[in-house]
């Protein structure tokens, strides 16, 4: 097993899906068999009967993905909350941290690498006592964070840092991603900023609808 990686936002919306999707397609042009998974997905809308998850869909697909869906969507909710809570209003079974080890080490057989979706932050529940923090530490995944770049984006990453700092976490860096066509700051001299005071590794910046630049891919590979 090769390069193994939770990409979360610092808040929401952040850009998130968009970078794992992008991870993911760098990973698949290199010939690299990329696994993918959303640990829960919520906001579903239902089709023909089920659960649609269209954020695990999007990256499967980036992918060119071979994981079986149930594998990679192994929790779905109609609510637009932290799986937890949206669990609870739901009235369905919470997720539970060892089956979702368990799709993942399926999931790792058939992979070289392997794309976790996760939600807007490090401490979004999972459970109320198992966060993304603790998932990446169970299975061992490279954290990625990803900033929108917004006036308010300091405060986010820098709570995003000091508690992957605190849970001990491996951290590779941050990506900031414009959110619109006319930023009031340039997103470079904002990386510049957050780089200086989150003490992290700034990835790159991506303007508003652009790909992400072969210098962030190789930074993680």
């Amino acid at each position: 097993m090769g390069s193994k990686f939770l990409i979360t936002g610092t808040d929401s919306p952040a850009g998130r899906l968009s970078v794992s999707c992008s991870i993911a397609f760098a990973l698949k042009v290199r010939g690299l068999r990329v696994g993918v998974m959303k640990p829960a997905e919520t906001g579903c809308a239902e089709h023909n009967g089920r659960l649609e998850p269209l954020q695990t869909i999007a990256v499967l697909e980036s992918a060119s993905s071979a994981t079986p869906l149930e594998l990679a969507s192994p929790y779905r909710y109609r609510a637009a909350l932290a799986p937890a809570a949206a669990a609870e209003l739901d009235g369905s079974p919470p997720p539970d941290p060892a089956h979702l080890e368990a799709s993942f080490n399926a999931i790792a057989a058939d992979s070289d690498a392997i794309v976790v979706d996760g939600d807007s932050g490090l401490a979004v529940p999972i459970t109320w006592d198992f966060d993304y923090a603790a998932l990446a530490i169970r299975l061992a995944l490279d954290v990625v964070l990803v900033v929108a770049n917004r006036p308010d984006c300091f405060n986010g990453a820098a709570m995003a840092a000091e508690y992957a700092r605190h849970r001990v976490l491996r951290v590779r860096g941050f990506v900031i991603l414009d959110t619109g066509p006319a930023p009031a700051v340039a997103a470079t001299r904002v990386a510049d900023w957050l780089a200086r005071m989150v003490h992290l590794p700034c990835l790159g910046a991506v303007r508003f609808k652009e790909p992400l630049g072969l210098k962030i891919i190789e930074q993680l590979l």
